[in-house]
């Protein structure tokens, strides 16, 4: 028995998914563009220290007040009912998910009107070059899984890059800290090129990383070729083999 003979359960995406995903990639991107042209980029930590943020740690702190400003970003957009990107529906969604939020656009199409995409937000400073440069994405078997459930599944990473720096508050005396969002990037993870993806074999069934976030190439595939791509970061790594793959694909529905 080995991965070649298996008799695979193959998602077949719907025939308009790239287009789909290009619409949802390009809405996202220009949604936090516009926040960042109306200086709407800003996050401010009021705090009683003279000397304002430690700056030497400020990357294990940033990452988290980050992504609640993307959240709420897109839930002002929503907001507006009216808004020109056609976003419906927003949801922040639990720690444990695969992704940070979940958006729905609303699109002119007789196959998919309603693109819905997973959002994982990854913060980096602008300012320390290997800040967050090879994040943990997600679990192996559960983005594995996705395609399976959904062959028009859309994970997209939304890289926001940041700076951070102290200003006196005139009323206070003291240092307010300023978290700004000055550049962005938006992929859809299957589309990643075979290079950018490390599997790290860590935590549980093993995590997806990007080798380097702040350099992505892109190259077109179908979902059947993701899965495959991942299953074999999966079966090259030294503390994997195909007795453990066939464990999991056996437990999660990958093959009939």
């Amino acid at each position: 028995m080995t991965y070649k003979t298996q008799k695979f359960k193959k998602p077949i995406e719907s025939a308009d998914y790239k287009t789909a995903s290009d619409f949802a990639i390009k809405s996202i991107e220009a949604i936090v563009e516009s926040a960042i042209t109306k200086g709407e980029n800003k996050i401010i930590v009021n705090t009683n220290l003279k000397l304002g943020l430690p700056m030497e740690n400020i990357n294990k702190i940033a990452g988290p007040f980050v992504e609640a400003w993307a959240v709420e970003t897109f839930k002002n957009v929503f907001d507006d009912t009216n808004n020109k990107w056609n976003l419906i529906n927003v949801e922040a969604l639990a720690r444990l998910n695969r992704a940070d939020l979940l958006l729905q656009f609303k699109r002119k199409s007789k196959i998919q009107s309603i693109v819905t995409a997973e959002v994982d937000v990854k913060a980096t400073a602008e300012d320390f070059e290997s800040s967050g440069k090879s994040p943990n994405i997600t679990s192996f078997a559960r983005i594995r899984s996705a395609y399976i459930e959904d062959p028009d599944y859309l994970f997209v990473i939304l890289s926001l890059k940041h700076k951070v720096y102290s200003t006196k508050n005139d009323k206070t005396g003291l240092m307010d800290g300023i978290m700004e969002v000055v550049k962005y990037n938006a992929y859809d993870i299957k589309y990643l090129s075979d290079a950018d993806i490390n599997y790290n074999p860590a935590l549980g069934t093993g995590q997806i990383q990007i080798k380097d976030i702040h350099y992505v190439s892109l190259e077109k595939r179908t979902a059947w070729e993701f899965c495959q791509l991942l299953d074999r970061k999966y079966l090259a790594s030294s503390k994997r083999d195909f007795k453990s793959w066939l464990t999991l694909a056996k437990s999660n529905g990958w093959i009939k």
